[in-house]
């Protein structure tokens, strides 16, 4: 008698309200591959229809994982959108790294928070973007730990039942509980040449002609001409970094440890624990 009146009960809310107390079977969650097929092959990639957030310290390998991205998902013709918050955007690194520029939209913020979350907000609920990174990496970190939580809680919304994945670049976690994959990126150390190759653009590591000098000149003996544009610095003799990445969220019940080599102009090595 009772699933006789339980059955009487749902009919005849249904006729009034509908199916609105039936429970949606919940569907697996499509995937963007990263471009580093060690990383899509142990956490399957970053989940469309949420967001994912990638954070660390300066240096940890954040841009690098970004290019990846950026370079996989237009390599598939996915139309791609990137709001730099702070202008750091390299076009050169982008170009090594294999992005293709007429599938991105470059929106620059020149340091204004609020403009890189309304673009964001705006791009969102447009539509028709399969990957969006909005990058805080430059910003700091007391600003970011200001941002109100609606703004990720309407992105989030925004993101739902769509094919848009969401990447949030940031030197700390300001997401809270919004990012459906959280990611922390660790510099675990450099690897440096033992002798530094010449430096052919900006002139050469060649030693002084007089005896009585100490150093090595970081240009060709006609140093008196104006300044060369661009002078080498550190980046020009890093050979390698070790890169280490903790997934946060969802929380992973057992360590696997991978190396990986993004296909970027510079080599990284890495493990995800």
């Amino acid at each position: 008698m009772n699933a006789v009146a339980k059955k009487q009960i749902e009919a005849q809310v249904i006729d009034q309200l509908g199916h609105v107390f039936q429970r949606q079977e919940k569907r697996p969650r499509e995937i963007l591959l990263s471009g580093i097929r060690e990383i899509d092959e142990t956490l399957g990639g970053f989940p469309r229809g949420a967001i994912t957030e990638i954070h660390g310290t300066a240096t940890c390998g954040r841009t690098s994982l970004m290019l990846a991205t950026l370079a996989a998902a237009t390599a598939s013709e996915e139309s791609c959108a990137l709001i730099d918050c702070s202008n750091t955007f390299d076009l050169f690194s982008a170009a090594a790294a294999g992005v293709d520029f007429s599938q991105l939209l470059w929106v620059r913020c020149n340091h204004q928070l609020e403009h890189a979350f309304k673009s964001t907000d705006l791009l969102l609920h447009g539509g028709g973007f399969g990957l969006v990174v909005l990058n805080l990496a430059d910003m700091p970190a007391r600003t970011l730990r200001r941002i109100i939580s609606t703004w990720w809680f309407r992105f989030r919304r925004a993101l739902e039942d769509t094919p848009t994945a969401l990447l949030v670049i940031s030197p700390i976690t300001c997401t809270r509980s919004c990012a459906a994959l959280a990611l922390e990126l660790h510099n675990d150390g450099a690897s440096w040449p033992v002798s530094a190759p010449p430096f052919e653009a900006a002139g050469s590591l060649t030693a002084p002609d007089t005896c009585s000098a100490k150093h090595l000149s970081l240009v060709s003996a006609a140093a008196h001409d104006p300044p060369y544009p661009t002078l080498p610095n550190h980046g020009h003799f890093l050979k390698a970094l070790t890169i280490r990445v903790q997934r946060e969220r969802p929380v992973a019940w057992a360590n696997n440890s991978i190396q990986f080599t993004p296909q970027l102009a510079l080599t990284v090595f890495g493990d995800i624990r």
